[in-house]
């Protein structure tokens, strides 16, 4: 009885382990996993931009109206 079950024990095993991903498999999951990283970058570097672009001021005359009546004032 205990042969059968080691044996049945062994081939479950060799089953559990014969089901994991193929080579393809887990070379189509990293370029994912690129694609992923590259995407997530583009988002934050278009948000980046875009966070500087909202603090630069809209006209560099303005700025240097407003710095020329701030050294008026000194």
């Amino acid at each position: 009885m205990k042969k059968v079950l080691s044996i049945v024990a062994a081939t479950a095993m060799l089953a559990i382990v014969a089901c994991g991903p193929s080579a393809e498999e887990k070379a189509k999951m990293e370029a994912k996993r690129v694609q992923d990283s590259i995407e997530a970058s583009t988002r934050m570097a278009d948000s980046l931009a875009a966070l500087e672009a909202s603090m630069m001021p809209a006209d560099s005359a303005a700025v240097d109206t407003a710095a020329a009546s701030t050294e008026a004032a000194h």
